[in-house]
């Protein structure tokens, strides 16, 4: 009786799904579960080195509290560590470095994928790329030695020549700064903003170009209205994933931003961020507390750039979506 209330087509397919699985190989299932493997170990190796940092920099965070936040105190002979400035320093150079940095690469982006011919546009796009295969040794060493001069022989000096009535442009100016690091940061992440930039620029039907030319617009208002307006959430996701990137530059901005953990509004003055510090003592503390203390702001940082790479990629992913609901739904 029950046989025969049974749907035949349910049956056929409970069957056929039998056959199917007995038609694979063990060589297919082993190598399934070692490509599983593989990236289960990824996930478990990342909570892993979390942990462990975490636990490295708990004395700090016991001994301190939320202390170590607002404190801007950094003296180790007195064992007195706050983080306070190194934040200060890390926000104003990723910040400077994003003024300066999004405008020229939404412009790379946009010659590049709207107006550049395609034997002009895939050399560009090439040597664009390849400036984020440079070494940020090489960055710190080009800004030591040509970009600080120029900063402080053309730059500065007229900044503080006529901008002096600005906090941010008072004091004594000797190219290596915080000005300087910001400007070695914003080259360094236009290749990452333009890259993705590109591929938002990409995700826009060309329905919508053809409709906006349709109505008599230019090709400039057509690039306003259809493709940066309705790229705007994917610019910001951009934007976000080279803040990323310029919280967690280490070495050139090491090189060039003066290496002083102080609060100062001036940008000639010389300043420190969270990862240059790392650079600069954690093979040197001198006690526990020292470098408990490096490894919370380590972890500080890990955290920190770990949520805006996260929040990018969901802007950019939420973009996409917009556009292509129908490839998304697959």
């Amino acid at each position: 009786m029950m046989i025969k209330k049974l749907n035949p087509v349910f049956v056929f397919s409970f069957l056929k799904r039998k056959e199917r699985k007995k038609d694979i190989h063990i060589q297919d299932r082993l190598f399934y579960f070692f490509l599983k493997g593989l990236s289960w170990s990824l996930i478990f190796l990342f909570f892993y080195m979390l942990f462990i940092i975490f636990q490295m920099s708990w004395p700090a965070f016991a001994n301190f509290g939320m202390k170590f936040f607002i404190n801007a105190d950094w003296n180790s002979w007195t064992k007195s560590f706050g983080a306070l400035s190194l934040i200060y320093g890390t926000a104003v150079s990723s910040i400077l470095a994003l003024i300066l940095a999004v405008p020229i690469s939404v412009g790379v982006a946009l010659f590049l994928s709207e107006l550049a011919p395609n034997w002009l546009a895939k050399p560009l796009s090439f040597i664009v790329e390849m400036l984020a295969a440079v070494p940020s040794i090489v960055y710190g060493l080009w800004g030591l030695f040509v970009l600080a001069p120029f900063l402080r022989d053309y730059i500065q000096s007229f900044l503080s020549k006529y901008f002096s009535f600005l906090p941010l442009f008072q004091g004594t100016y000797y190219g290596v700064g915080m000005m300087c690091g910001g400007v070695i940061l914003a080259i360094m992440i236009i290749p990452t903003i333009s890259s993705v930039c590109r591929e938002v620029f990409r995700t826009i039907p060309e329905s919508n170009r053809e409709a906006v030319l349709g109505l008599g617009t230019t090709r400039w208002e057509m690039l306003k209205i259809a493709v940066l307006k309705a790229s705007s959430t994917g610019i910001i996701g951009a934007s976000i994933m080279g803040l990323g990137r310029a919280l967690g530059e280490t070495m050139a901005v090491t090189m060039v931003i003066g290496n002083a953990t102080a609060i100062k509004a001036s940008l000639f003055e010389p300043a420190q961020t969270m990862a240059s510090i790392l650079a600069n003592q954690y093979a040197e503390a001198d006690n526990e507390l020292h470098l408990a203390s490096l490894t919370a702001v380590g972890f500080s940082l890990f955290c920190l750039s770990l949520v805006i790479n996260i929040l990018a990629l969901i802007l950019v992913w939420r973009m996409d979506r917009k556009f292509h609901p129908i490839r998304n739904k697959k």
